[in-house]
C-alpha cells in the first residue's frame, strides 16, 4: 500500500533532501510540492494528498495557518528547525515532528508511523482550539536544541549568557561555549522573558543574570562586560533603558 504525499518547504536544500527521501521510499508517492504557504494551501486543496510534510516557518503563510484553512485533514508530519513547536505539533494531531536536519533513518521511522496509523480524522473542534493557542502568540521558550561536535542536546534558556546575530543564524554563548542555531535573533527575542533578556543593539541580546558590570563610554553609551569577559556595546535606546532600570 502506498500513500500520496505532498510537501511544503521553503529552503531549496531541505526541499531536495525531502524530495529524495520521499522518492526513495516504496510506501510513498509524491504528488506535489510548494515553497511557500499560499501555494501549499492552493495545491493541497486541489491534489488532496493523504500525507503532508509541512514546514512551519514559510513565506506568505505559516504551516499552522495552512492547516487551519484546509477543508479536510490529511496526515501531517511537521518539519522544522525549531524544537519549540514540538508540543504544538502534537496538539494539532500531527503524526510526527521532524527536526531539521533529520537523518534518513529518522525519516523512515516517521513514515513507519504514517503507514501503520492508517487514515486519521481528527476532531475539527479540538484542532481549532489547538490552532488558536498556537497562532495567538509565541510561548516563552524554556529550552533550545543545539548542536555540538555531532551531538544534539537541549540547552535551558537560563544558561544562555548572550546571543549575537550572524547572517541567518544566531550565535548563542552558554556554558563557556558558542553554539550556532538556525533561527533569527528577532524570533528568539519574541519568545524570551524581557525582564531578563535585553536587546542591547540590533545584533545582540544579553541575559542580565550574566552581566558583570556596565560602564559608560565617551558617548554616554553603556559598555556591558559579561562574566565570560566579552564586552558588548549597548546603543542609546538600550543604554537609557538599562539606566532607568537601575535603582
Amino acid at each position: 500500500m502506498t500513500k500520496t504525499v505532498f510537501f511544503a518547504e521553503d529552503e531549496p536544500l531541505a526541499r531536495d533532501v525531502l524530495r529524495d527521501a520521499i522518492y526513495a521510499h516504496p510506501g510513498l508517492r509524491l504528488v506535489g510540492e510548494a515553497a511557500d504557504g499560499a501555494s501549499a494551501l492552493e495545491r493541497i486543496g486541489l491534489l488532496r494528498p493523504e500525507v503532508v510534510f509541512m514546514d512551519i516557518q514559510m513565506p506568505e503563510m505559516t504551516g499552522l495557518e495552512v492547516l487551519r484553512r484546509l477543508d479536510y485533514l490529511p496526515q501531517i508530519v511537521f518539519t522544522t528547525a525549531y524544537d519549540q513547536y514540538a508540543v504544538t505539533a502534537f496538539e494539532l494531531h500531527a503524526v510526527d515532528y521532524l527536526l531539521k536536519p533529520f537523518t534518513r533513518a529518522r525519516f523512515a521511522d516517521s513514515v513507519a508511523r504514517l503507514l501503520e496509523g492508517g487514515a486519521q480524522e481528527a476532531d475539527r473542534s479540538g484542532l481549532e482550539d489547538a490552532l488558536l493557542r498556537a497562532t495567538t502568540g509565541p510561548a516563552r521558550l524554556e529550552r533550545i536544541l543545539v548542536r555540538d561536535r555531532g551531538r544534539i542536546f537541549p540547552l535551558a534558556v537560563g544558561e544562555i549568557a548572550y546571543m549575537k546575530a550572524d547572517s541567518k543564524y544566531t550565535v548563542i554563548a552558554a556554558r563557556g561555549q558558542h553554539f550556532l542555531v538556525r533561527i533569527g535573533i528577532s524570533e528568539l527575542e519574541s519568545q524570551l522573558d524581557p525582564r531578563r533578556f535585553i536587546r542591547v543593539h540590533r545584533s545582540a541580546l544579553v541575559n542580565l543574570d550574566f552581566v558583570e558590570s556596565m560602564r559608560a563610554d565617551d558617548q554616554s553609551q553603556l559598555q556591558i562586560l559579561m562574566r565570560d569577559g566579552a564586552c558588548i556595546s549597548a546603543n542609546r535606546e538600550a543604554s537609557k533603558l538599562l539606566r532607568d532600570m537601575a535603582i
